[in-house]
């Protein structure tokens, strides 16, 4: 890997304790693993991929932090409180949450399965986690662009009904800042364009042959899985901007709020 493999400074998180939604692989795994650099103990989420989760907390565990392995289906209620109860039993206490997991692209789910995970689901994480959440923790919130921006600029047909439940999810989110905020804890919206080497990418790319080529020429850069997680880590530490909001790279195409 190259620097951004060190995008917080090691030691910077030593004695914390971070959870990372879908963090078996992908952006999740690359976020979860500079987290640990930084110090951090790190709680790796899965859904279905458990032996790529084992096979991250052996190499995390070697950094010298505390890793928990924990599968859970974040539209199942009670997966998600014997989750959190996981935690609270192993570390104590949680001080940065990563809403990373998303999807709904899938075949064969229900209708309004996007919507599920990208916004019920979401909620449903955060409010079990409150109790856990140390005063001074920071709730992180991983979109697209494409979600983002949603109401001002249209995005790829295939991929509207995942934007607008990720939308909705971003919504429904920050309408809790000012209860969290009460609590002390922080939160801060981590969007970005299109990620090279992402399921999301490869299923669009399937659907719409053409599309990210097309995208990451307006854009003139897109960001790989490993950049990108560099920008989500670093939001887990770098102060919280004024509206709660990180853009990384290109918004030049896409419509003002």
């Amino acid at each position: 890997m190259t620097e951004t493999s060190t995008p917080i400074p090691a030691g910077a998180l030593s004695g914390r304790t971070a959870l990372v939604t879908g963090s078996s692989r992908g952006i999740g795994a690359d976020t979860a693993r500079y987290l640990a650099q930084a110090g951090a103990n790190v709680v790796i989420n899965y859904r279905n991929k458990a032996p790529r989760a084992e096979k991250l907390a052996t190499e995390l565990r070697e950094l010298g932090v505390e890793v928990l392995v924990v599968g859970a289906d974040l539209t199942d209620a009670a997966s998600v409180q014997a989750m959190f109860d996981e935690v609270a039993t192993t570390f104590g206490g949680l001080d940065v949450l990563v809403l990373n997991a998303s999807g709904g692209m899938e075949s064969g789910m229900a209708e309004d399965y996007a919507l599920q995970l990208n916004r019920d689901a979401q909620v449903r994480v955060l409010e079990t986690a409150l109790p856990v959440l140390r005063d001074g923790s920071r709730v992180v919130f991983v979109t697209s662009h494409q979600a983002h921006f949603i109401r001002t600029t249209p995005t790829m047909p295939e991929y509207e009904p995942v934007a607008l439940s990720k939308r909705a999810g971003e919504d429904a989110l920050r309408e809790r800042i000012p209860a969290l905020t009460e609590r002390g804890v922080e939160f801060v919206v981590v969007s970005g364009d299109m990620i090279e080497g992402t399921i999301t990418a490869t299923l669009l790319e399937r659907a719409n042959p053409g599309a990210i080529s097309a995208r990451r020429e307006d854009a003139g850069k897109l960001y790989n899985v490993a950049e990108f997680a560099a920008e989500v880590a670093r939001a887990a530490v770098e102060p919280v901007p004024a509206d709660n909001t990180r853009l990384i790279g290109d918004v030049s195409s896409f419509g003002a709020e």
